[in-house]
């Protein structure tokens, strides 16, 4: 009987910790990060708090149950903001990741460009890095390719007097027709059009220039 009743005084105790802690939380600030980390706060005592209670509570079978359903639910609840605020910052590329990147693209761009490739020179998944990639740089690796090199293809028109089919070939494109689908794509006229209209306006007017080649 006594035991029973240290048990009760115990497990009361206990309860009353769990108590002030929700009442902590409740006060929490209206600020979501601040509101977040404190929640971080009171949850793991009282998860802790829970522990103990399993433990005074051995013999009493339906207690114990309850309280370890109650602990492995905040468990699950605090594991998956943690998961979850992990997830966001994992879902860009760093800086060193995307001037590898944009250098490889520069320096390969005669050629064929595999989005395998530039995961295997960062390090990561093709689904990883197609999000992550895109969420930096606000277009997809396809998209950002073909710009680049409609870029270098435009400063070679201004700054050379080499034919479409060597530009198209320098700048990795299949041939001139498929360049001039792009481009017009792109710009609005085809690149012959686009070429004599743009030697009439002063270069910094056209803000098409690559950086590698400024």
């Amino acid at each position: 009987m006594v035991l029973k009743r240290r048990r009760h005084d115990e497990a009361g105790g206990l309860w009353s910790k769990v108590l002030a802690m929700d009442m902590y939380a409740g006060e929490t600030s209206a600020d979501p990060q601040v509101g977040a980390a404190q929640s971080h706060e009171w949850v793991r005592p009282v998860i802790a708090l829970l522990d103990a209670a399993v433990c005074q509570l051995d013999r009493e079978q339906a207690v114990h149950g309850t309280i370890v359903h109650a602990a492995s639910l905040l468990r699950k609840q605090i594991t998956s903001q943690v998961a979850e605020g992990n997830s966001g910052e994992r879902a860009r590329l760093i800086a060193w990741q995307v001037r590898k990147v944009r250098d490889y693209i520069d320096s390969h761009i005669t050629g064929r460009i595999l989005v395998s490739d530039l995961c295997v020179l960062v390090r990561l998944s093709e689904a990883h890095f197609s999000r992550s990639f895109k969420r930096t740089l606000g277009e997809s690796p396809h998209a950002f390719v073909l710009r680049r090199r409609l870029e270098f293809a435009a400063q070679y028109m201004l700054q050379t007097d080499a034919p479409l089919t060597d530009i198209a070939q320098r700048c990795g494109f299949a041939d001139q027709a498929h360049f001039s689908k792009q481009f017009r794509q792109a710009n609005g006229l085809n690149p012959s059009a686009w070429r004599r209209t743009a030697r009439t306006i002063p270069v910094d007017a056209w803000r098409v220039v690559p950086q590698s080649l400024e």
